[in-house]
């Protein structure tokens, strides 16, 4: 496979740098000044439902998708252009269009600095009714302290090993149509062979994943303060044990709970399986932070090697069809959710999202449906941190 990293830093400027995983002696870089990106990636900030400085959830939401960008074709489009325009360089696509001249299409690892934390570089338009996505294979790599990490232990994978599946289970003292409340509509039947939403708390969840291949996580992920305090929230009460203060009647489970336990006196870090897929808002939200460290870069270092995760705020099936005029009833999360799975189980999770963001990418470009919006493919990224990174860990899933 033949594979470029491409790694950006925040230090007043932009910078630049990439390298050809098969010749690292060569490396390249590039200064891009800070007025020549702000903007484009300033207007994309401004057209994803997450909050900007002083908006809440609720605010976000109404902005991206009452008459927002991403849910009309052509204002995407050039919004999408401006990005490819503004960030990636020119340099290195003549480098990726080399290799495609060759019939091979190379894969490219992606880590983002915080100012580009939203920018989704699967949907860089690089050409008419092309994007990114279309030419080469996109992820994310994770920061090297972490997948090259001594500590590291990457689980094993086998393809008949026990999935995990974590379906909008029901938050304590939050309402179905609270802050916290069901994500999914019920019932979902194309979502019946996951499994059924019922409370799990995170005893439950550790000791199931001390035994799985893959987990699948459909429900709410919170930032917090700090990267270690991004927060998954489970069935999980009061009388359970954490780093997390209460929110009411609920404990949210934090990734430094994954990290370090969440129960009294020792560090127990949890095992985590090799393949994981959180389908929820913001639970890629690391990479906002100067120092990395949260939910994903936490299941890195706990042994998984695939982490599909999303950007920005996912919009539900309700939120789209109460605020996006006209939005079709066409159900979205669901379709998502059963595509993001189903990546996480083939031979090769990055080309099968990528697969599926292609689809997607393709029927907006042809079609402006609103169901085929990047407001929610283009969400979605894996990181992929190989076992070459570490060591493998003993014990089949």
């Amino acid at each position: 496979m033949v594979t470029v990293q491409l790694k950006l830093v925040d230090a007043g400027d932009l910078y630049l740098s990439w390298r050809w995983e098969h010749d690292p002696t060569r490396p390249r870089a590039l200064v891009l000044p800070r007025e020549l990106v702000a903007d484009a990636v300033a207007r994309w900030a401004a057209a994803v439902p997450s909050p900007l400085p002083g908006e809440n959830a609720d605010a976000a939401l109404q902005r991206a998708l009452t008459g927002g960008p991403l849910l009309d074709r052509e204002r995407e489009i050039a919004l999408a252009g401006a990005l490819s325009r503004a960030l990636l360089p020119a340099q290195l696509a003549v480098e990726l269009q080399g290799w495609l001249d060759q019939g091979v299409r190379p894969r490219l690892r992606v880590q983002p600095s915080p100012s580009t934390a939203l920018v989704p570089w699967e949907a860089l338009r690089v050409d008419e009714a092309e994007r990114l996505v279309h030419l080469v294979e996109v992820c994310a790599l994770a920061p090297a302290t972490v997948a090259n990490g001594p500590g590291r232990r990457v689980s094993p994978f086998r393809p008949q090993g026990t999935v995990v599946a974590v379906l909008d289970p029901p938050v304590p003292g939050f309402a179905d149509h609270s802050a916290l409340g069901s994500v999914l509509p019920a019932p979902v039947p194309a979502l019946a062979s996951l499994g059924v939403r019922r409370p799990v708390d995170r005893d439950e969840l550790e000791a199931a994943l001390a035994g799985a291949a893959r987990l699948l996580y459909v429900g709410h992920v919170t930032t917090g303060g700090h990267a270690l305090d991004a927060r998954l929230h489970l069935s999980c009460g009061l009388a359970t044990t954490g780093r997390a203060a209460p929110l009411g009647a609920h404990r949210p489970l934090t990734a430094a709970d994954l990290a370090l336990g969440h129960r009294p006196g020792p560090a127990r870090p949890w095992r985590i399986p090799n393949r994981v897929a959180l389908v929820a808002c913001e639970s890629g939200g690391d990479v906002r932070f100067a120092e990395p460290s949260g939910l994903v870069t936490t299941l890195v270092h706990g042994g998984a090697e695939f982490v599909a995760a999303t950007r920005w705020t996912l919009p539900t099936d309700a939120g789209l069809t109460a605020l996006a005029p006209g939005f079709p009833a066409e159900p979205v999360l669901g379709p998502t959710v059963l595509a993001v799975d189903a990546a996480q189980a083939a031979d090769d999770p990055v080309r099968a999202l990528n697969d599926w963001q292609r689809e997607r990418a393709t029927r907006w470009e042809s079609t402006g449906d609103p169901a085929a919006t990047p407001l929610v493919w283009a969400a979605f990224t894996t990181t992929w941190a190989p076992h070459s990174a570490g060591r493998t860990a003993a014990g089949p899933p």
